[in-house]
């Protein structure tokens, strides 16, 4: 297979498969309440259940990986696994069925992203080539898809976006199938890393600020679309909303490694945790759905500085030994268990009280984390900043 074809099958990979996300996770939790009436307590056990199980089952997809040596093959079967347990939510309106659902979904989405990034980044290393060119698909893809499924929603009806999800699942199933064969094989030793790296204050304070900041941006993706309805907005706006806060992404991630290089990482930092903060407080203060669009290029300033800053930040405190470890843990930090508790406490929170009740809880945790931030970097002026052996490496991907 040519370098061209084989370019085209992992950028219509990434573009499907981030499609089929985005048309089934954001608007999941507005029909979840809408057209199967479920209580918000309930809600968010459903959006919540996902980051735990993919912590729990990525280590075993990795394991079958390097053990058959067939990671095509295992993602290939994943995406079309993910889409027809997805497809299943059509054909009941049970709780328990329904939490079943989420988790077998999560079980084959758990390997999804892992095995893709794996085996791009092993192809673009041995070949050349520009992976955040490759990766920027995914993120098109699923900016597109909330817009037109919005759309198709409040056109059809709400169980579009399970056709929708099962549809391009098996599209990316069959760009997953020249996807590239090999794998970057990266071996994690937790427990003699977690033993090194509890030495580092830094490293441990920055996994609170991961869990304060990035918990929340994770659960917004399911609770958007219920704050843009409670606001007066429709579906189609919904979809609308997404498109304008994936695509300001772009362009703060593109210029992140020019503000580190002038302010910082603990100053980029600080202003990515501070957007987030105002940006969740304002939506606590109730406004209108046009100003939620347009104050939705927010997320850019917030997720496009948040995410490098973060994992170069991560990249330099850890010794090279465990670097793997390091970036390991930060990512099940923010993505699984801050995604899981600020996912379920927004349920529990919008039963109790109400959806604005969800982001003024977002931005006073978040705040915490931008005050805390700043501590950090009080003290990286006044001590110095902390140094590690060796050289540092760093993979900057997008989430």
């Amino acid at each position: 297979m040519s370098e061209r074809r084989m370019f085209f099958n992992m950028k219509m990979f990434y573009f499907f498969a981030y499609f089929g996300f985005g048309s089934l996770f954001p608007l999941l939790s507005v029909y979840l309440q809408e057209e199967v009436g479920l209580r918000g307590s309930q809600i968010g056990v459903i959006t919540s259940i996902g980051p735990i199980v993919m912590i729990l089952v990525q280590p075993i997809w990795g394991m079958l990986s390097d053990v058959t040596k067939k990671p095509r093959l295992l993602l290939t079967f994943s995406v079309i696994g993910a889409g027809a347990v997805g497809f299943s939510y059509i054909f009941t309106d049970n709780y328990a069925v329904l939490v079943a659902v989420a988790a077998g979904v999560a079980v084959f989405q758990s390997a999804m992203i892992p095995l893709s990034d794996s085996m791009a980044m092993s192809y673009v290393r041995q070949h050349g080539g520009d992976y955040g060119s490759i990766r920027m698909w995914g993120a098109a893809g699923f900016a597109i898809a909330v817009w037109l499924m919005g759309t198709l929603s409040d056109l059809y009806g709400m169980q579009v976006i399970f056709y929708g999800f099962f549809i391009v699942l098996l599209i990316s199933g069959y760009f997953a199938i020249g996807m590239p064969k090999e794998t970057e094989t990266t071996k994690v030793d937790l427990k003699n890393g977690l033993k090194k790296l509890t030495k580092i204050p830094e490293f441990m304070i920055f996994l609170i600020v991961t869990f304060l900041v990035f918990g929340p941006i994770m659960a917004n993706n399911f609770y958007f679309g219920l704050l843009i309805q409670f606001a007066g907005g429709t579906l189609a706006g919904v979809g609308l909303a997404f498109l304008l806060a994936a695509g300001s992404e772009i362009p703060f991630m593109r210029v992140a490694g020019t503000w580190i290089s002038r302010i910082g990482i603990l100053g980029v930092l600080l202003i990515a945790a501070g957007a987030s903060a105002v940006r969740w407080l304002y939506y606590g203060s109730g406004p209108s759905h046009e100003w939620i669009y347009v104050t939705t290029i927010i997320q850019g300033l917030s997720i496009g500085l948040f995410v490098p800053a973060a994992l170069q930040y991560v990249s330099d405190l850890a010794p090279p030994e465990v670097k793997v470890t390091a970036v390991a843990i930060y990512s099940a930090m923010g993505n699984g268990v801050g995604a899981w508790f600020f996912s379920i406490s927004a349920g529990m929170i919008m039963e109790w009280y109400s959806i604005i009740s969800v982001y003024v809880f977002y931005g006073i945790m978040t705040g915490c984390g931008a005050l805390l931030t700043l501590w950090m970097l009080y003290r990286q002026k006044k001590y110095g900043k902390p140094s590690v052996e060796g050289p540092v490496e760093l993979n900057v991907k997008e989430n």
